[in-house]
């Protein structure tokens, strides 16, 4: 059922239809209204995970909420409790540089908040290859794979063309001039030549994530499927 919270309606029926608890977006929420949210969010049968929340407005909310929560400054992100891990399977997050380090983490925490095992694996841009050729086997031992990359961001095309696995490719808003925040990245992208690749909005490191979690509850799914 829909609760309202300050004329927030949370979709508390949502992880039961598609397998995607509740999350809240908090950039543009007034003061009040993401502490309502913040002390909705503790309850422990309906988790919910928080993003782009601000160092700042975290700071603003009573010790006492503060200190029920896990929050992560770097990737802007919050849960008081995380579902029930995974029985099987694991993403590999790719970055391109430590400059996508926010995209990379907000998709990684997403993960953790999914019950779903993640290895982060920084700073493989092609501008050395040898960094991303040096931990290929392990970025391709995952189920699913997530991609963030700025700039050209050529690491979509050239993973892409490396391993079979379902890849989801993150643009982020790195670089200068031409690169327009994001824009030439996700035109990089969208036109790769290597097929196949799944490809999310500017920055959007939580899309991802419920994007390959898609893949992992499908296998767990199947499991669960077998053994009955």
């Amino acid at each position: 059922m829909d609760e309202s919270v300050q004329g927030v309606l949370l979709d508390y029926s949502r992880g039961a239809r598609i397998g995607l608890p509740e999350a809240v977006f908090c950039e543009g929420k007034s003061a009040g209204r993401l502490l309502s949210l913040l002390e909705r969010g503790l309850n422990k049968e309906s988790p919910i995970l928080f993003t782009r929340l601000s160092a700042e407005a975290f700071a603003s909310a009573p010790e006492n909420i503060r200190a029920a929560y896990d929050y992560h400054e770097l990737s802007r992100t919050a849960f008081a409790e995380r579902l029930p891990p995974k029985k099987i399977g694991s993403v590999s997050i790719v970055s391109a540089g430590s400059a996508d380090a926010a995209v990379v983490w907000e998709a990684a925490r997403t993960l953790e908040y999914l019950g779903i095992a993640a290895n982060v694996y920084e700073d493989n841009g092609v501008a050395g290859l040898w960094r991303l050729t040096s931990k290929l086997e392990a970025i391709a031992s995952a189920e699913a794979i997530i991609i963030a990359a700025g700039l050209d961001a050529a690491l979509a095309s050239v993973l892409g063309g490396l391993t079979g696995k379902p890849l989801f490719a993150v643009p982020t808003s790195t670089g200068y001039g031409m690169a327009k925040g994001g824009e030439s990245a996700l035109c990089s992208m969208l036109v790769s030549c290597a097929p196949g690749i799944g490809v999310m909005n500017i920055d959007n490191g939580y899309g991802a994530a419920c994007a390959a979690a898609r893949v992992i509850n499908l296998l767990n799914h199947a499991i669960e499927t077998d053994g009955k």
